[in-house]
């Protein structure tokens, strides 16, 4: 047996950050929504949270799993299911673009922390900043040369 704990922390966005999850209430359906899902299609997600333009997920990777197809499954499903439930005014859809980076053991409880506390976090910092913050905080680079 192969023993594999690869935890992620997963940042996605709604397409051009349009704050469809405007309610705490319709954020709830889609938070449980999407922790469901994930359990029925063996993906361990340990914590979803988010605020009205985009999601936080604290994952776990298994043995035959890799992160294009989790986000996949995540954000494709999810998309057809609020649509289908006529959740939001307009269509809905996520960005194609998401963040994934690594957590090491020592800092899951800050990362749970991080995601639980989103309506607190976002009445002080807009997405735009937090985003910024990321590719920084992670020295991503952001186009080509």
């Amino acid at each position: 047996m192969s023993f594999i704990k690869i935890y992620i922390h997963l940042v996605f966005s709604t397409r051009n950050r349009i704050p469809y999850l405007n309610t705490s209430e319709l954020r709830i359906k889609v938070w449980k929504h999407i922790k469901e899902n994930a359990s029925e299609k063996g993906i361990y997600l340990d914590m979803v949270n988010g605020y009205s333009d985009h999601c936080h997920c604290l994952l776990s990777l298994s043995t035959n799993q890799n992160i294009e197809k989790i986000v996949q499954l995540l954000k494709g499903e999810s998309s057809y299911w609020i649509n289908k439930n006529r959740l939001t005014k307009e269509r809905f859809a996520w960005q194609d673009e998401y963040f994934a980076v690594s957590i090491s053991e020592s800092m899951i409880e800050s990362v749970r922390n991080y995601i639980k506390n989103q309506e607190i976090h976002h009445k002080k910092k807009p997405f735009i900043d937090e985003y910024q913050e990321f590719i920084d905080q992670y020295n991503f680079k952001i186009g080509f040369g």
